[in-house]
């Protein structure tokens, strides 16, 4: 993937090297809960974080800008022509904050920790990156390690932005909280998800009119994509860790679901094409 020479943002908040934000009492176990819930049984964490929301953790400020180092900087270009992408294709488009992070940070949905993976608040409308999962993705998940393969997750976090400004993040809460069971509010998180990994392929489809060429794929970089996506499937996230695959615990697709997804998104470019819900 070609990048360096792309626009940088400098709208990148810095937090790594900061120490963790101060639960209050009971807070350790309420991320617990859901890091164990996301990470082994599949289940989007999402609904624990916005449940805790209201509990003291300590916001933290970190410096704002473009960060020294080339995984910084890497999530700065990316993000700003992912930004670019969706201000030329959503009128009235209002960015996202990115803030990275190690190990644990406070949020306005509560207490993030590096254990769940790149996500999305939309309390504060902020994406929270631990950029150790990159290593993570390659050596215990089994995904592709390429520059494209990072940069997917990094724009299906911004899909989540899109799905925010929509509406549709709201609706599929609405949804969740009048279905019948556990099982059937995770076919919402599923088309979620979905939406979000379709929105992540026409951001790739755009990349290079957005930034002149500066930021493009190269050859072989969606197949690094999509190796990814089906390393991060449910299904096989659930044979890796608990060595069975439980479907009706599904919040983010299959394997099959996300690589077609995220290819439906790149072929058409076009977000009207991401209909996960019908």
């Amino acid at each position: 993937m070609r990048w360096k020479d792309g626009r940088r943002g400098g709208n990148v908040e810095d937090r790594r090297g900061m120490s963790g934000g101060k639960l209050a009492g009971g807070g350790i176990g309420f991320v617990l809960i859901a890091l164990v819930v996301s990470y082994f049984l599949g289940i989007d964490p999402q609904p624990l974080l916005e449940a805790g929301s209201g509990m003291s953790s300590q916001q933290q400020t970190g410096d704002v800008g473009t960060p020294e180092d080339e995984a910084g900087q890497f999530v700065d270009v990316v993000g700003t022509n992912v930004n670019d992408v969706w201000a030329n294709l959503y009128d009235g488009y209002k960015k996202p904050n990115v803030v990275i992070y190690s190990q644990g940070t406070g949020t306005g949905c509560g207490y993030g920790q590096a254990a769940m993976g790149p996500f999305y608040c939309p309390a504060d409308q902020t994406i929270y990156l631990d950029l150790s999962f990159w290593q993570q993705m390659e050596t215990q998940l089994g995904a592709s390690g390429a520059d494209f393969a990072r940069a997917y997750v990094i724009a299906h976090e911004f899909g989540h932005h899109v799905q925010t400004l929509t509406g549709t993040s709201q609706q599929v809460r609405q949804a969740q909280q009048r279905a019948g069971s556990q099982a059937e509010a995770n076919k919402y998180s599923v088309a979620l998800e979905l939406q979000a990994d379709c929105y992540a392929g026409v951001w790739a489809a755009h990349a290079a009119t957005a930034s002149n060429g500066r930021v493009a794929l190269e050859r072989g970089d969606m197949e690094e994509g999509l190796k990814t996506a089906n390393a991060i499937g449910d299904d096989m996230l659930q044979k890796r860790s608990q060595g069975r695959v439980t479907p009706e615990a599904f919040t983010h697709g299959s394997a099959e679901q996300r690589m077609e997804w995220l290819s439906r998104g790149y072929q058409t470019g076009d977000p009207r094409q991401c209909d996960t819900f019908n």
